[in-house]
């Protein structure tokens, strides 16, 4: 009876201690919404005559041999994917932005450590594939488009 007990005791003790361990943690995708929401809106526009497009052009990169494959042609197709989410990371950085945060240590002023991170997050539609093709020998590139006015119109439209 107080073996059970005990061990009951144990069992909700370890549940409270993982409920107010994790009490803190805040995922990415949290985090990203919150600072997406402190940012300012964008005026409406009166005007809803049709806007000559904006296109803006990114290009991602990606190196061949690095890639994991049985053989070259495998490779080449891993650097194309590669190369086509580095252009979609590169685009999402110009439409979103890009959240950077840093540290740096001093101590008895002199520069200890300067370490930052950078992330993006965002939904990029309508983009498009205007090229993907080798660079020299062991670099995959694809460019990508998209039309900043149409997305402007997705994001009135979704709110």
């Amino acid at each position: 009876m107080i073996l059970g007990y005990m061990k009951r005791l144990s069992q909700i003790c370890f549940a409270l201690l993982l409920v107010f361990s994790l009490n803190g943690c805040e995922t990415f995708v949290e985090s990203t919404k919150d600072i997406v929401s402190a940012l300012p809106d964008l005026p409406t526009r009166v005007d809803d005559s049709a806007l000559e497009p904006n296109w803006v052009q990114v290009t991602g990169y990606a190196p061949i041999s690095l890639q994991t494959g049985q053989s070259q042609q495998h490779k080449v197709l891993q650097a194309m994917k590669a190369s086509k989410l580095d252009a979609y990371r590169e685009l999402t950085a110009l439409v979103h932005g890009q959240y950077i945060a840093g540290t740096t240590s001093v101590k008895d002023l002199i520069l200890q450590d300067n370490a930052f991170q950078g992330a993006v997050a965002g939904i990029i539609r309508g983009a498009r594939v205007v090229k993907s093709y080798p660079v020299q020998t062991d670099v995959y590139a694809t460019i990508l488009e998209v039309d900043l006015n149409q997305l402007q119109q997705a994001w009135e439209a979704s709110n």
